[in-house]
């Protein structure tokens, strides 16, 4: 299936591999929405910077993402009231409100961005019935209480759902900001590298590698959805990503007659919930819309989430015309606020940001500068990587169960086929050959493309995503190509080779004959999308 996005018109500038070892004052590893924001800063502030970015900028999650900008929290703001108290609650969302201002304050600078305030709306589902008006009410009380501009209505705009409008949100064009980013950050000292990977991190003195090149540094943020291990070690690294949740989110985009919708954003309060970007045009009005999430790696029929978004659009907007369809993976944390902060000395890393990408992403990248700079932060003890305070450690628990079930169920269950002539254009199977499993996929002009089925990081099995044609693994949520190139940690390494031999003919039937060899992949490597915006 093929998918696309609504910024898929923008082509960011392109930037060479590393070809020489260097020294910087500060490395970050990710080209999205953090790694760039902290680059830039930076770069403003003084620094010297190399940004090293595995594939090509702004291809990872930040690319798919809808680009809402609001410092309402995924987590409603009671139950953050209960888990963390009224004061951390204020700065959690006054952190939000700090990202929003520095997005403006950077575009005001000349960074192209179709930057524009609008308000945020939530309200009660779309699809289910029940009346949220007093929890709904409370929410917005509570909001007025910590300082921020909430307005209770008994029907927001066009939906007839009770809900709360948020002034001074904010949306705009991912792709664009980023580019505008780039553009600013390389050159004058400072440098951008695209298909670049690190593969090893050295603490004394701290570098990295790429390839047999060597950068030096003084500081490192790593800017990559998922941390790299770095310097953290092992099992630092390790217990760090129990405590991140995957999930997959879907999104669609179609067009709207002029004025068929407010130019706004909107949230319900399901779970899953569902969220609705609208974008105002001069021929047209443009939809964003989706919802829709699971676990990364646990949903067999992606293609019917896609289904569900347009069907349930149309309920909406009945002559509304769909153009685009993807998803993209948010990381969800127990408590629902991201870690963001040091895992080593001179180490930075940002996760965890919910459907909050684009603003806690923004504000990662601005911790990091603070952080580099030796400046203190008003988030530094609320964002903490290490903080204690786990109201939902019961949950914790729970949601980290994904990982013995599904390493044993796969290895107890039947493979996807037994050839590879079951694997259809576009398709993907889990082949057994040997009593191995190999992940079989062949692509759109017929090319069959093999490798372990095993996961690098932990040894789960991966298994195909029809809808973006990829494989992911339903115990930690990495993500790889096709071909087995790693697109989303925590794996870090890509999924091994193995052979597979064609079925032969022979007197005009076929005869399966497979070569032994073993398809065990090593499992000694460790670490290193909701409103996805």
């Amino acid at each position: 299936m093929k998918t696309t996005t609504a910024w898929d018109a923008v082509r960011l500038p392109r930037y060479s591999k590393l070809k020489k070892k260097g020294r910087f004052d500060v490395v970050v590893i990710g080209g999205g929405i953090t790694g760039l924001t902290a680059a830039y800063l930076l770069k403003k502030a003084g620094k010297s910077v190399c940004l090293l970015e595995r594939g090509r900028l702004g291809n990872g999650d930040t690319g798919r993402t809808t680009a809402h900008l609001t410092y309402v929290t995924d987590r409603r703001i009671s139950e953050l009231v209960k888990s963390f108290g009224k004061e951390t609650t204020r700065l959690a969302w006054q952190a939000g409100v700090a990202a929003i201002n520095t997005i403006e304050s950077i575009a005001q600078e000349g960074i192209e961005g179709e930057f524009r305030r609008i308000p945020g709306f939530l309200h009660a589902p779309l699809n289910a019935e029940g009346d949220e008006t007093k929890q709904l009410q409370a929410d917005c009380e509570t909001a007025r209480e910590l300082g921020f501009d909430a307005t209770f209505l008994s029907n927001v705009p066009r939906l007839g759902k009770p809900g709360v409008r948020f002034s001074n949100q904010a949306k705009f064009h991912p792709l664009r900001y980023l580019a505008g980013l780039a553009r600013a950050i390389d050159g004058q000292g400072s440098a951008i590298h695209e298909e670049s990977e690190v593969g090893e991190v050295e603490a004394q003195p701290l570098a990295l590698k790429v390839g047999d090149l060597r950068i030096e540094c003084d500081y490192l943020v790593i800017a990559t959805h998922v941390p790299l291990m770095g310097i953290a070690g092992l099992v630092g690294a390790t217990l760090f990503q129990t405590k991140l949740i995957p999930y997959s989110t879907y999104a669609i985009s179609a067009r709207l007659p002029r004025g068929a919708f407010p130019e706004a954003s909107f949230w319900d309060t399901s779970n899953p919930y569902n969220y609705l970007r609208i974008d105002g045009g001069k021929t047209h009005d443009l939809a964003i819309f989706g919802g829709e999430d699971h676990k990364t790696g646990q949903v067999e029929d992606t293609p019917e989430r896609f289904r569900r978004l347009e069907s349930l659009l149309k309920q909406i907007v009945p002559d509304c015309k769909v153009e685009d369809r993807w998803s993209g993976q948010v990381i969800e944390t127990i408590d629902g606020l991201p870690y963001i902060g040091e895992t080593a000395d001179n180490q930075f890393v940002a996760t965890g940001f919910s459907g909050n990408g684009m603003t806690f992403g923004t504000l990662a990248g601005m911790m990091a500068c603070d952080r580099a700079l030796g400046r203190d932060n008003p988030w530094q003890e609320v964002l903490n990587v290490d903080r204690k305070k786990l109201r939902g450690a019961w949950n914790l628990v729970a949601e980290n169960i994904d990982y013995p079930y599904y390493l044993l169920r796969d290895r107890f269950t039947r493979a996807d086929a037994s050839s590879t002539r079951a694997v259809k254009r576009g398709d993907g199977k889990v082949i057994e050959i040997d009593g191995k499993r190999a992940a079989c996929a062949r692509d759109a002009e017929g090319k069959l493309h093999h490798v372990s089925a095993v996961c690098t990081h932990m040894g789960c099995l991966v298994h195909w995503n029809q809808a973006e044609e990829t494989w992911d693994c339903p115990c930690h949520g990495s993500r790889f190509k096709r071909t087995g190139e790693v697109l989303a940690g925590p794996a870090e390494s890509p999924l091994e080779p193995v052979a597979v031999q064609k079925p032969r003919r022979t007197n005009g039937r076929s005869e399966k004959r497979p070569r032994r060899r073993s398809v065990a992949s090593k499992t000694d490597r460790r670490s290193n999308g909701r409103r996805s915006g």
